[in-house]
């Protein structure tokens, strides 16, 4: 695809998309950017993006695409929350379904699809997973991960019956232009305000946003229609992490280990019994039952065939660390 090209990106707002929205117009593409009436704008701001309103689902992202050659769907909808399956499976599945039905009327070229490995499940046992491994979707821990498993068998579907769409299954990026922020994100964020007095043994697969972003261009230039591609770098365990940031910032790490099944109770307690009887719940059970796996990746296959690169983890941590202290999210 030649560039000057413009692109259409869903979920420009968001972590992942501010940092494509900002490679896209670095690079020379024109941005027309679908963002909901209520959202906050600020990822976006001072950035020359066409900005159209509207959410996934909305009869209208037929004629709002028109004119676009390239469509980035980043935009998902995510909680671990029992609450919120309804609106999981109405923006990440029903939605993913309109959008590429809507590309498709409006002529679209090529779609690059943000899944995620949660789609992709983990194999268990530590062991590391690749684009060919597929957990059963009743295996699959909460209704975050099972809608995007579904989401991706509609853009499946949507290559089957002639689309052209690459497939990407971000890991866990980490970086600046975390708004929100993320889960990881605010893993950082309690530690640097001295939040974190414990830590749950769990694994991640990290990547810098960055990273992720280049390698959606990447996947939109090179990648292969139909194909899945991992974005992801480094596996480590969350002590490992805590300890490298520990090392960035001479603060100290958590040295106690939470038992499994001490969060597993409370986060049951707290959104079954407590959330029944009107109380806000705090911890998502689907969030510890996660947590309780090792999340490992093997993002080879994006490496070799779309060059993805692989940026420190330690320069990924280093940059969301001062992008969270030069945006005010740490006390003075």
């Amino acid at each position: 695809m030649t560039k000057g090209l413009r692109v259409f990106v869903t979920g420009a707002t968001g972590f992942v998309g501010a940092n494509l929205v900002r490679l896209l117009l670095a690079e020379g593409y024109q941005v027309r950017a679908l963002v909901r009436s209520q959202a906050c704008l600020d990822n976006l701001e001072g950035l020359e993006v066409e900005r159209v309103i509207g959410q996934l689902g909305d009869p209208a992202l037929t004629g709002q695409l028109q004119g676009c050659q390239v469509l980035f769907h980043v935009a998902a909808h995510y909680s671990l929350w029992q609450r919120d399956r309804s609106q999981l499976y109405q923006s990440n599945v029903l939605g993913t379904q309109t959008l590429l039905e809507s590309a498709r009327a409006a002529g679209i070229e090529r779609i690059v699809y943000t899944s995620s490995v949660a789609a992709i499940g983990v194999p268990g046992a530590g062991a590391i997973a690749k684009e060919t491994y597929q957990s059963p979707v009743d295996q699959l821990i909460g209704d975050y991960k099972k809608s995007k498993y579904w989401a991706e068998q509609a853009a499946h579907q949507a290559v089957q019956a002639g689309q052209d769409i690459v497939i990407v299954n971000p890991s866990t990026p980490i970086g600046p232009w975390d708004i929100k922020p993320t889960p990881t994100g605010d893993i950082i964020l309690r530690f640097l305000r001295r939040q974190m007095p414990a830590y749950l043994n769990t694994g991640l697969n990290l990547i810098h946003v960055q990273d992720v972003a280049r390698g959606h261009l990447l996947a939109l230039e090179k990648g292969k229609t139909g194909e899945r591609y991992i974005l992801g770098h480094q596996n480590m365990t969350l002590k490992q992490m805590l300890d490298l940031l520990a090392e960035l910032t001479g603060l100290s790490a958590p040295q106690f280990q939470v038992p499994a099944w001490l969060p597993l109770i409370a986060a049951w307690v707290d959104e079954y019994v407590l959330a029944a009887l009107g109380k806000q719940p705090s911890v998502p059970l689907a969030g510890v039952q996660m947590a309780t796996q090792q999340m490992f990746y093997d993002a080879s296959k994006a490496v070799t065939e779309l060059g993805l690169p692989q940026t420190p983890i330690k320069i990924a941590l280093q940059e969301a660390v001062d992008w969270f202290a030069s945006h005010d999210y740490l006390p003075n």
